[in-house]
């Protein structure tokens, strides 16, 4: 029997591959609750645009108010946040969570973000080996960094793949330097090539399923504006 999750969603991002990986957190009277990351049944657990989409066929937006059906709780290793979809069911639009609202949401990591110490060849602090990332007990943050630019470049493909146009956000959390790949959409498609400063914003920072080469990376699934939802208001 399924049931109902009502969630904020805080990322709606590109994952490896195909399909989105959607996320955020739950909705209770007055606060906002545990993470939850709805998933579908396949291997590889991306929400296809077809599960994900509202009955108008719209796709859900960053701070959307969602309900959800879900067949159960499906963790997996360090993504504890994950449940499985209902896909008979379209997904229902509640409303919106304004940026004021949302303030309430973010979180104080209390130290760094997972582990540190590991660097892939166009990050900082983005690494996380494999064996260590399945014993860890989240895989979701949402939080205010400092000094916050995200660049737009080409950079090598790996290994020896082409070069491609790859967007990172470099930013300050607790002292701490940290330089991610984003896979917000809307960032990575509006901004042109260079760096762009966002004085004001908060970050959800995923770490990934999928490891690469033996480790897990850290990113950056949405960067969150006053600008691009309309306001602080």
């Amino acid at each position: 029997m399924s049931y109902t999750k009502t969630i904020v969603c805080l990322a709606n991002s590109k994952k490896f591959g195909s399909g989105r990986c959607v996320a955020g957190r739950e909705v209770v009277p007055k606060a906002f609750g545990d993470w939850v990351r709805p998933v579908s049944a396949r291997p590889s657990q991306e929400v296809s645009e077809e599960e994900r989409q509202y009955e108008n066929g719209q796709d859900p937006r960053v701070l959307d108010i969602i309900a959800v059906e879900m067949i159960r709780a499906q963790p997996e290793h360090h993504q504890q946040e994950n449940q499985l979809i209902d896909p008979d069911y379209h997904w229902v639009n509640k409303g919106t969570v304004t940026w004021s609202q949302l303030q309430s949401a973010v979180e104080d990591a209390g130290g760094p973000l997972w582990i540190n110490g590991y660097h892939s060849s166009n990050g900082i602090n983005d690494g996380v080996p494999e064996q260590e990332a399945r014993a860890l007990p989240r895989s979701l943050y949402l939080v205010r960094p400092k000094g916050l630019i995200v660049t737009v470049a080409m950079e090598p493909g790996y290994g020896g793949k082409p070069p491609k146009r790859t967007t990172r956000a470099r930013f300050k959390l607790r002292g701490v330097d940290y330089r991610f790949a984003v896979t917000d959409p809307v960032i990575s498609r509006e901004l042109d090539f260079g760096d762009t400063p966002f004085p004001d914003a908060v970050l959800c920072v995923s770490l990934p399923a999928e490891a690469v080469g033996g480790k897990c990376y850290k990113l950056v699934a949405t960067v969150i504006t006053p600008e691009r939802i309309g306001g602080k208001s």
